[in-house]
């Protein structure tokens, strides 16, 4: 009996004890299975919300919608509230054709052209005479070179004409007045030099440039003072000429060459004084670096010519021929590269920049050529 009962109670210990190992097992399953959803929870939590992980009762204590809340009593900094800042308006990029254009201009040069009225004129254009569209950015800065001595009254009609037609063709601009001083032979294509490189000092962006004579205004603003990949001629039928181009390598009045160009031809020729030659030279030092001459429609290309006498110490150069023949050789000293001039004053004007300049004097006529 004694027996029975011990085997009995041996195996109730038994099962109490397999029982208690069960329970631990289970106890410790669920609780590994509640610390593995808690640590889920947070994770998730911290990743969602670094500032509240960092700060955990900024949520309570600090008001972060507006500039001057305070943070509470708990002594934790305010978070402010991430505000987009203002962004700059795109500008787009000036069209080819652009909308303002008005075609055929009616050109007249009998009424008085004060110069303050040329001014009231053009309240867009900035003190030197540069200029830049508002409403979109374009593809160059173009820099206008004038060759002058003596023509104040032509610059008159030449700002009045070709501001308000610049500012048309969307153009980003300046206007520069290179004035030889003294009353030493005229040098058309020298002072194109100084212009070329006095502009560049100035703003280093242009990479267009118009050369153009002070006494010949454009009849038609499709004429755009633009570069292209090729040099251009604009001025190829003027009213001194019949509207027709004199001769087929003419490249005089009016021309516009990129920095590119102008460097490739080594620029203009610094020893032709007096009138005439130059532009031929010109014409040449284009072909014989492989270039040709690019030239707008007849009908669109049209001038007129402020009429004047010719200038004193402007006489035609007798050793012009001569010159225009030796250009391939010429070309290769004579140039950007070799041009001597003083500047002697700098001066902004409202509608251009004056810039006088010393270019020296020419050589006797019997050594020249």
């Amino acid at each position: 009996m004694s027996r029975l009962l011990g085997g009995t109670l041996e195996r109730v210990c038994k099962a109490v004890l397999l029982l208690c190992l069960l329970h631990f097992l289970v106890a410790v399953i669920l609780y590994f299975d509640v610390y593995a959803q808690h640590l889920a929870f947070f994770s998730r939590f911290s990743t969602r919300s670094p500032a509240h992980a960092l700060y955990p009762a900024a949520s309570s204590s600090t008001n972060c919608s507006r500039p001057n809340a305070t943070a509470a009593s708990s002594g934790l900094p305010e978070v402010p509230s991430a505000r987009p800042g203002p962004t700059a308006p795109v500008i787009p990029p000036c069209p080819d054709v652009p909308p303002g254009l008005v075609g055929r201009v009616v050109i007249e040069f009998t009424s008085p052209m004060p110069l303050e009225r040329v001014q009231r004129e053009n309240p867009g254009v900035l003190l030197g005479g540069r200029y830049s569209p508002p409403d979109c950015t374009p593809a160059q800065t173009v820099a206008v070179i004038i060759p002058f001595r003596h023509r104040e009254h032509h610059l008159r009609y030449w700002l009045h004409y070709l501001h308000p037609m610049l500012r048309r063709q969307r153009l980003r601009y300046g206007v520069y007045v290179i004035n030889q001083h003294g009353e030493e032979t005229f040098n058309r294509a020298k002072l194109l030099n100084v212009g070329f490189l006095e502009a560049l000092k100035e703003d280093a962006a242009y990479d267009c440039f118009i050369f153009s004579d002070v006494d010949l205004v454009p009849m038609d603003d499709r004429n755009l003072y633009r570069c292209g990949d090729q040099p251009r001629h604009f001025a190829i039928a003027m009213d001194k000429f019949g509207f027709r181009l004199p001769y087929a390598s003419y490249f005089g009045g009016v021309s516009g060459l990129s920095k590119a160009q102008f460097l490739r031809i080594n620029g203009f020729p610094n020893e032709y004084w007096g009138w005439g030659g130059e532009d031929d030279d010109i014409f040449n030092r284009i072909s014989l670096t492989g270039m040709k001459i690019s030239r707008p429609d007849v009908r669109i290309g049209r001038y007129r010519m402020i009429k004047h006498d010719r200038d004193k110490h402007n006489e035609p150069n007798p050793q012009r021929f001569n010159k225009i023949q030796n250009t391939k050789m010429s070309m290769k000293w004579d140039g950007i590269g070799s041009v001597r001039y003083r500047v002697l004053e700098v001066s902004r004007q409202p509608l251009f920049t004056n810039i006088t300049v010393d270019i020296g004097q020419p050589m006797s006529w019997l050594t020249q050529g």
